[in-house]
């Protein structure tokens, strides 16, 4: 036995199936997004010229329908009056021996603007027509018709003597052609289906001109608010449109947010301000005790033995990398802060020589191959040789022991470029683009660095008018990191040291 879905009340219930649109509903569908996607000044352009369209579509159908039946009633009139004049001005004469009438005046007097005048016996054959062999237009009707393009009346006519004596009966028929109405009827509908186009048009285009003088207002805006965006410079002032409309409230609302906006900014750069000097004035005041405290661990390191010596070992190695992230953290926010140390030209294949012999304790399973040239920049000795230094560790740190490092320079009439290439695994590619940004560290760091080293890289390299970069090209393998700063002239030497060139020339 079979049991049925029941509602609460017991009923049975009734399934819904969803409605599918049919075939006009995804046209319209498909019309109004293709719409939407439109710009909006042709939008209202196109919006206008259609409703106006609309408009004289309808007024030329009427004027053309109330136009064209007067100009046919008009001429169904002059033939119909034609038609009931026209025999009062003929005057019939019988020939009794030949049976024949003979009218006068002569029926082509009558027969301009295109009509045929015809007199028929009872029998149907024609006693007179004008002009000769005109159509036929069959036998007499009482009512008006039109026959073979002509516009045909039918009278009856009794011929009488001078007595008033009824002697005979004639059918008059009279009949206009009606191709010169047709071809007026057709002007006036040629006439009113221009008059539409030609309208449509002229709003088509004063709906553009109209719509575009109604959007300056936005495009100023836009121009506005995209030269704030290039300069990142909130501070400057939105038009605002004479008009109290609803761009005006825009642009007064963009006003508003901008100031805010600029108010956060300014305290944003504030805080960081202080944030870096803070930073600063930290990093510096803990270098005094930190230097006392790494001098007496050295002291107790080399004093204690047993588990008093390996604690103070190992307390000495903790404060010395924090000597080292307090030095990192002074150096960045320096950097951030603008502060330039005393600058003098520097020979970078010098400081190179020295940054790896510095690291040649640490760096025995790796094989170091320098290709240096003598080239001078202008730097502060130090934040160069911390940049070399970091380099390298980083080389070391994040590459197998047994891997080549190859560090080089090269000097060109501007510039002088640095090169640190290692035969490693290189660098993944989702670390890539965060990799000269603080506290990154990649996966697998095995040299527990705080993630600052590329940062300083990049800061030194910036703070000194160059970049640095990590090169991808094709046959590059492991991590290959291209440093480029200013080459330093004679004449930068002799501005550091204040003496003219001649004056360097003597000594």
């Amino acid at each position: 036995m079979s049991r049925g879905c029941c509602t609460r009340s017991g009923e049975p219930a009734t399934s819904f199936a969803p409605r599918v649109p049919g075939p006009l509903a995804r046209s319209a569908a498909r019309v109004s997004a293709s719409f939407d996607r439109l710009p909006i000044r042709t939008r209202l352009a196109g919006g206008s010229a259609l409703l106006t369209f609309v408009i004289l579509c309808a007024f030329a159908v009427a004027i053309g329908s109330l136009t064209v039946h007067r100009i046919r009633s008009d001429f169904n009139r002059q033939v119909a009056d034609t038609a009931a004049q026209l025999p009062s001005q003929l005057a019939f004469t019988v020939d009794p021996v030949h049976n024949r009438f003979t009218v006068t005046p002569p029926l082509s007097d009558f027969t301009g603007d295109h009509a045929v005048i015809r007199l028929l016996a009872l029998e149907d054959h024609v006693i007179e027509e004008s002009p000769r062999n005109s159509p036929s237009f069959g036998p007499p009707v009482s009512e008006a018709r039109t026959v073979h393009g002509y516009r045909v009346i039918s009278r009856r006519l009794v011929v009488r003597d001078r007595d008033e004596q009824p002697i005979g009966q004639l059918i008059f028929q009279y009949g206009r052609a009606v191709s010169d109405t047709e071809a007026t009827v057709k002007r006036v509908e040629l006439f009113l289906l221009l008059g539409v186009l030609a309208g449509s048009a002229l709003a088509l285009l004063a709906g553009m001109a109209i719509a575009r003088r109604a959007m300056a207002p936005i495009a100023s805006l836009t121009t506005t608010a995209a030269e704030i965006t290039r300069t990142r410079d909130p501070s400057q002032t939105i038009p605002e449109p004479q008009a109290d409309d609803e761009v005006s409230e825009l642009a007064r609302t963009l006003e508003g947010m901008l100031r805010q906006l600029d108010a956060a900014q300014s305290e944003t750069e504030a805080a960081l301000a202080r944030q870096r000097q803070f930073v600063a004035d930290a990093s510096h005041e803990l270098r005094t005790p930190l230097t006392s405290v790494l001098a007496n661990l050295e002291l107790l390191a080399e004093q204690l033995h047993g588990d008093q010596g390996e604690a103070a070992r190992s307390a000495l190695r903790s404060s010395q990398r924090m000597r080292r992230l307090v030095a990192d953290l002074l150096l960045l926010a320096r950097t951030d802060a603008k502060r330039a140390l005393t600058r003098e030209p520097c020979d970078i294949a010098q400081i190179v020589v020295e940054a790896a012999a510095e690291l040649g304790p640490v760096s025995e399973q790796h094989e170091i191959t320098l290709d240096v040239h003598p080239a001078s920049v202008l730097a502060s000795r130090d934040e160069l040789h911390r940049l070399v230094i970091n380099l390298l560790e980083n080389a070391i740190k994040h590459t197998p022991p047994g891997t080549a490092i190859t560090v080089s320079t090269a000097a060109s009439r501007e510039l002088v470029e640095l090169v640190v290439q290692d035969d490693g695994p290189g660098v993944p590619a989702a670390l890539a683009p965060s990799l000269f940004e603080r506290f990154v560290r990649g996966e697998g760091d095995r040299g527990g660095s705080f993630g600052l080293g590329l940062a300083i890289v990049h800061a030194v390299a910036e703070s000194h008018g160059g970049s640095v970069r990590l090169d991808t090209g094709a046959g590059v393998s492991g991590a290959r990191f291209v440093v480029t700063l200013p080459r330093a002239s004679d004449l930068d030497y002799d501005r550091e040291h204040h003496r003219t060139p001649l004056e360097a020339v003597v000594d």
